[in-house]
């Protein structure tokens, strides 16, 4: 059992260093670029949107057994988390919460 606890941490963390990675793309890019300007709260809602889906597919290969039924909901995870990326980046659907 306290393997298996080991393993957990170290996807956790695992997933904390790669959203943090991931975050630090934007942050690098607006040192050298007017072209992306980011906010606080743009980095905390990013954050929160890899984190929770990295937490949520993480829970989903923990608890399903079935293989097809773990790919196919870490399949819709990630497609609704690109689908709200894309929304709130520029638009594209035209919702209220992007600001459009």
């Amino acid at each position: 059992m306290h393997n298996q606890s080991n393993i957990r941490i170290k996807r956790f963390v695992g997933i904390l260093i790669a959203a943090s990675v991931l975050l630090l793309v934007p942050f690098v890019s607006m040192q050298f670029t007017d072209e992306v300007k980011w906010s606080s709260f743009d980095f905390l809602v990013m954050g929160v949107l890899l984190f929770g889906a990295g937490i949520i597919c993480e829970l989903v290969l923990r608890r399903i057994k079935d293989s097809r039924y773990r790919f196919a909901l870490c399949a819709i995870v990630l497609i609704l988390f690109f689908l709200i990326w894309a929304e709130l980046a520029v638009g594209i659907f035209g919702m209220p919460f992007a600001g459009s």
